[in-house]
């Protein structure tokens, strides 16, 4: 079946915010005496807001509801993306709008709305995007594939019409058993589990080899080609 649509995702792919989180989930719980590991971070990356929100409540030992825990992460997250502090990674917007001008494109994050719409708005990204997703708009977070099949459904498709782009091992989880042929951007700081790029039918070095990578599928290269 031809490849007729790409969906992204946002955190490390898109643009650079992994660590912004990481930041804001140490801050909160270090306000309630807790110290938030690196081990805590693995296991929340790729689960919606209100998913990751349910688990820093938990670990911090807060009274706050988890719609609190949530709107504070997240109101840190706004400022931080509002002050500058979520660039583009380098070859990011030339690859979305390179695509958008051939095929429909849609955005399937972890991420709540609210930073999703604000990250798209401050780089005048967000009419490149004929749909874009919230994992918190699904019944689950990734690896579970909610967040992917319903951005391709937005857009009209399957999953296995679709490409997506992935830095994490939950991510490319998703984008896979979503059915979609994955491009794998591993994320230096955070990389996927090898049985994670397993899944993947490609792995790039940067947005610029995701870029050509995604146009040789759209345009029915061989597999070998476009890897």
């Amino acid at each position: 079946m031809a490849l007729a649509a790409v969906v992204f995702d946002l955190d490390g792919v898109l643009v650079e915010s992994e660590h912004l989180w990481e930041e804001n989930w140490v801050a909160y719980a270090a306000r309630h005496q807790v110290e938030w590991t690196a081990g805590d971070t693995s296991t929340v990356q790729g689960m919606s807001a209100p998913e990751w929100a349910a688990y820093l409540a938990d670990r911090s030992g807060t009274s706050e509801t988890v719609e609190e825990v949530e709107r504070a992460v997240v109101d840190g997250m706004i400022a931080a993306i509002e002050a500058g502090e979520a660039p583009l990674l380098p070859g990011a917007g030339p690859m979305v709008r390179e695509v958008s001008a051939k095929v429909p494109v849609a955005l399937a994050s972890s991420a709540a709305r609210r930073v999703i719409d604000a990250v798209l708005a401050t780089h005048d990204l967000t009419g490149e995007f004929s749909a874009t997703v919230s994992s918190a708009e699904v019944a689950k977070g990734k690896p579970s594939p909610d967040v992917y099949l319903e951005a391709a459904s937005r857009l009209g498709f399957g999953g296995e019409q679709c490409l997506g782009v992935e830095d994490s091992s939950n991510g490319i989880r998703a984008a896979a058993a979503a059915g979609l042929t994955v491009i794998a951007l591993p994320n230096p700081t955070y990389p996927p589990k090898p049985d994670a790029l397993e899944l993947a039918a490609a792995v790039a070095e940067d947005n610029d080899d995701v870029r050509r990578k995604l146009l040789g599928y759209l345009a029915g290269e061989p597999a070998e080609a476009a890897r």
